[in-house]
């Protein structure tokens, strides 16, 4: 049949919802089935709702251990002296980044967080819905066992890449990691909003979420300030290092920005960032080199967020948080987040196992109401993390450019 027929109408590709609105769909339902529904209709989806936290916990170790694992047997390969200028420039962003968010929340959130805020959720915390029944899944492999033996294969694998069996090890776990990264997108990922409607129906059957919600529009102006300020901040100084006009860099980085927002994944904003990186005069072989890897270790706006989420979870359930809690974990997110999987939700699913570290046990259990708090705060919010982590690689590409001119390149033509 000839396609070219005015008369033959075209197929159309199916519109599938996104994540977001998807979310905000689970958080209304799960409003209002916890407000109007029966019971057991309440308790029927909690129960789907913690076989869901079940597998999410089952999967994180499997996670941590493939890209962890793929993230290190990429990045020890590259241009030796770039590799590691880049690699601290990002980790320094990221830590930079989630100290200074932790700094502006712990200062701003207590002005709106308040202690009659926080007295009815404490209130009300005890009444909650159990699930009828629940399965017994422990995962293969706990969280720290899970980084540790990443951190060994990686390693391992890197200095035996060329090696027959450095180079089946590397396709093994290349392998591994398309399969886990296929369950995150195809599986976990879409059953968030299960997991996230099933937290809101226990939460308002108890009478928290109203009180919640109330002050989560705040945190969420604060946190995509905090965004554009250190967007700013970047830029200035890339600016400043490259002798370049920071407002120019950043209009430039405007398509990269919006295509983050819009997709919500570092990974599907390479080829645009490539584009705006040229736009910012940015070398083809360090924008080639340093896009797509600061694309997988550069996350200073997830970091951004996930700590700011942290303080006002802290704030709402009277949980202990301080410098001193906060620097361990940003230290250890920031080397857990390498090559986080491209999917939305990728950074505050890589964060779940590490939560503890602020909120202590039992309230950092993974699968636990706070951690899944932490999830629909930090993932309704998502496309403007990404955004700021792919606009940030190109401060750092031109950092880098100018590095590779000055450090590299004329230090070989001195010769």
């Amino acid at each position: 049949m000839d396609s070219t027929n005015p008369n033959v109408p075209e197929k159309t590709e199916k519109k599938h919802l996104g994540l977001v609105p998807r979310l905000i769909i689970g958080i209304v339902l799960g409003i209002l089935i916890g407000q109007y529904a029966p019971e057991f209709l309440s308790q029927t989806v909690v129960t789907v709702s913690n076989f869901v936290s079940l597998l999410i916990k089952f999967v994180i170790p499997l996670m941590i251990l493939a890209f962890v694992t793929m993230g290190i047997a990429d990045i020890s390969q590259g241009a030796g002296k770039l590799l590691l200028f880049t690699v601290v420039l990002a980790y320094g962003s990221t830590l930079i980044a989630g100290t200074a968010s932790y700094v502006v929340s712990s200062t701003l959130f207590p002005s709106f967080i308040s202690a009659e805020d926080i007295k009815t959720i404490a209130d009300t915390a005890e009444k909650t819905l159990d699930p009828f029944f629940t399965l017994n899944l422990p995962p293969l492999l706990d969280t720290i066992s899970a980084v540790v033996f990443a951190f060994i294969l990686g390693l391992s694998i890197s200095t035996m890449r060329g090696k027959e069996i450095g180079n089946a090890l590397y396709t093994g776990m290349s392998e591994f990691a398309k399969i886990i990264e296929k369950v995150l997108s195809k599986v976990i990922i879409p059953l968030l909003p299960l997991y996230i409607c099933g937290t809101f129906v226990n939460m308002t059957y108890s009478g928290q979420t109203f009180t919640i919600l109330g002050i989560l529009w705040k945190v969420f102006l604060v946190v995509i300030l905090m965004h554009w300020i250190y967007l700013l901040i970047q830029f200035s100084v890339a600016g400043s290092i490259t002798k370049r006009n920071p407002l120019t860099m950043i209009k430039n980085q405007i398509p990269g920005y919006l295509t983050a927002v819009g997709t919500q994944s570092s990974a599907a904003t390479i080829p645009v960032n490539l584009q705006c990186a040229e736009s910012n005069g940015v070398s083809r072989e360090i924008r080639n080199f340093v896009v797509p890897l600061c694309a997988n270790i550069h996350m200073c706006g997830s970091m951004i967020t996930i700590v700011a989420c942290a303080t006002a979870v802290c704030l709402m359930h009277s949980l202990p948080i301080s410098i001193t809690t906060v620097v361990p974990f940003i230290l250890t997110l920031g080397i857990a987040m390498v090559a986080s999987p491209g999917a939305p939700g990728g950074s505050i699913m890589t964060a779940l196992p590490f939560l503890y570290l602020i909120f202590g046990m039992p309230a950092g259990d993974p699968q636990g109401p706070i951690c899944a708090l932490m999830v629909a705060l930090y993932i309704t919010q998502d496309s403007f993390g990404t955004a700021c982590n792919v606009s940030g690689d190109n401060a750092i590409a031109a950092i880098v450019d100018k590095y590779n001119d000055e450090a590299i390149l004329h230090k070989v033509a001195a010769k």
